[in-house]
């Protein structure tokens, strides 16, 4: 890999669509697209592992590897934690919501003004993992996709069916129309979340991490549903309380066979 000269070599290509930062993620991001990434910047080191992701970058026909001091990617990154590596892949395609709710196993998480991208990024790894659940979310009053949010994910998010909508709350009626059970988390409903059916199509709600579900998304709601018992904790945080209950769910849909 050539060195870094310094010169606006090390900048974002001119075909940047979507910045990537962090060593997982832009493994993750190479692996989904290949030669589609437009560039792979790397810390000159002796690091073993930043090594490696600069061979597999070029062993998947990434056009451009280059390896640049960590200044560059300091100056590049933002402030987000780089780790040694940098890329810039293509834009994410976001789904429309019809396609979401057309699954007839359908587990999707939806978002209600989550604005850390910490927690944004951490339920979209969750919802990955345990139940391939598509992300649900406003466009305003939301944290964005931003290298912060690809960071938080670990790379997920390469793996994430996105649908982005102008309403949650219609966005939810519509959901609640063709039959799918719209289940609010709220720490003080008398519902546990474990005893709700959810081997059915199923969207969950996570609402903001300061106030929880708002009014009207409160109402859209076919069940609202606690954790935890009350008096133990007030709340968990939305990415841990996302982890839990979609755990809950696959629990009950592979005891179920489903």
């Amino acid at each position: 890999m050539p060195p870094d000269s310094g010169s606006p070599a090390s900048g974002p290509p001119a075909d940047a669509s979507r910045l990537v930062v962090g060593l997982q993620p832009v493994r993750e991001a190479i692996r989904v697209h290949g030669n589609r990434v437009a560039r792979v910047l790397v810390e000159k080191s002796d690091s073993g592992r930043l090594q490696a992701l600069g061979r597999f970058a070029r062993d998947q026909g990434v056009p451009r590897v280059e390896e640049v001091s960590r200044g560059a990617l300091d100056r590049l990154s933002s402030g987000v934690s780089h780790q040694g590596a940098l890329a810039w892949a293509p834009a994410l395609v976001l789904s429309g919501l019809s396609e979401v709710l057309a699954s007839a196993d359908l587990a999707a998480v939806a978002l209600d003004g989550i604005q850390d991208p910490q927690n944004f990024g951490a339920i979209i790894r969750s919802a990955v993992a345990l139940a391939s659940a598509p992300i649900l979310w406003g466009e305003h009053s939301s944290a964005p996709l931003s290298p912060a949010t690809f960071r938080a994910s670990a790379g997920a998010i390469e793996h994430a069916m996105l649908c982005r909508v102008p309403s949650l709350r219609s966005a939810l009626q519509e959901a609640s129309t063709r039959g799918v059970n719209v289940v609010g988390l709220d720490a003080h409903a008398d519902t546990r979340f474990c005893n709700v059916d959810l081997k059915h199509p199923t969207v969950l709600v996570i609402g903001n991490e300061h106030e929880g579900l708002r009014r009207a998304i409160r109402r859209s709601c076919s069940t609202l549903a606690s954790l935890v018992p009350p008096g133990r904790i007030d709340s968990l945080n939305a990415s841990v309380a996302a982890g839990v209950a979609l755990y809950e769910i696959a629990i009950q849909r592979e005891l179920s066979g489903r």
